[in-house]
């Protein structure tokens, strides 16, 4: 499975920004795709999910209600629509595909192919 994330970029706080990314060698089933990001000195946080299966999405609370994950089956794409950025979204974020566990979906340890992540900036 490759994963690559493009459409990281510096924007200024209140901006928005469409991350991609692109999934091949994997076959879209019973599976989850996620975002997750990374602040320097911070720990990986899964940020949104989308279920293959029945396209159910799941968010954290630090992006709901402006962040939305979407996706397209037929391309093997999947996009995270960001909105109302934030200084503290400054990160590394990443996309990922794992385990639909609905317990705890945006639990990193469910994801074991990931991308090589695309860097978000936001200034104040």
């Amino acid at each position: 499975v490759q994963l690559v994330e493009s459409g990281g970029d510096l924007v200024q706080t209140g901006g928005s920004l469409r991350l991609s990314c692109a999934i091949s060698g994997f076959t879209f089933d019973d599976n989850a795709i996620g975002w997750f990001r990374q602040a320097p000195g911070e720990a990986r946080e899964g940020i949104s999910c989308i279920s293959v299966r029945d396209s159910s999405t799941y968010y954290g609370d630090s992006v709901k209600g402006r962040f939305t994950i979407s996706s397209d089956n037929t391309k093997k794409m999947v996009y995270l629509q960001m909105d109302n950025l934030r200084p503290e979204d400054t990160a590394v974020y990443y996309c990922a595909v794992g385990s639909f566990i609905k317990a705890s979906p945006l639990q990193p340890l469910w994801y074991d192919s990931w991308g090589q992540g695309t860097q978000v900036t936001v200034s104040s």
